[in-house]
């Protein structure tokens, strides 16, 4: 790709004319890139952001990772509470990937999506180094809410199986001059690029 050097002012300014113009974050995954050279290290620079790809609509999202050693316990599986960590981490990557964060400090007042419910039932153990999948769905979408389907795959040691199925509730809220937290819909730039994922990927069985 095209490398580009910018100064720390300038990147700032490229930030705020991108979020200005196209409503989405600079930092937004996408086919054409520039890489700036920002302080010794690269960073991609959504430019290729249309109008009409700006109305593509998603309902899944998907990272991976390895269980670090640290994620066990006295038995050397994943201890429960990291599974909510993980489930956490795809939320926030997801939300990313559209542009946007779960702080939405660009907002005026200020937005967010704190959680309001949260699930988690395991079928399986996890391993330190194991490879896990953890995907995605959107289950539900409201006006003011959004429901995760969150599903956990072992990739390796094969073959793949499921581990853990899990749920999250987040409501968007504004906070308010005297700290008070008050339901508003999600900001459109958002919801129009979210859609509930089809049923029989939400009733798959797991495996």
């Amino acid at each position: 790709g095209t490398k580009v050097k910018i100064t720390p002012h300038g990147r700032e300014v490229l930030e705020a004319a991108l979020y200005k113009e196209m409503k989405v974050s600079p930092f937004q995954g996408c086919t054409l890139r520039l890489w700036a050279n920002f302080r010794g290290s690269e960073f991609p620079v959504s430019t290729s952001r249309t109008s009409a790809s700006l109305m593509s609509v998603t309902h899944e999202y998907h990272i991976t990772r390895r269980v670090e050693f640290s994620e066990t316990d006295m038995a050397g599986i994943v201890h429960f509470s990291n599974f909510f960590r993980y489930m956490e981490s795809v939320e926030h990557a997801f939300l990313r990937s559209l542009g946007f964060s779960v702080v939405l400090d660009r907002e005026d007042p200020p937005k967010g999506f704190p959680r309001v419910h949260a699930d988690c039932d395991y079928k399986r153990p996890l391993r330190f180094e194991d490879l896990l999948e953890i995907r995605l769905l959107i289950a539900a979408k409201g006006q003011r809410s959004i429901k995760y389907q969150i599903r956990f795959t072992r990739l390796e040691p094969g073959p793949a199986e499921m581990i853990a199925l899990g749920h999250v509730a987040v409501v968007c809220v504004q906070k308010n001059p005297d700290g008070r937290f008050l339901p508003v819909p999600i900001p459109e730039a958002l919801a129009s690029q979210i859609e509930v994922a089809p049923t029989p990927k939400l009733e798959a069985p797991l495996q």
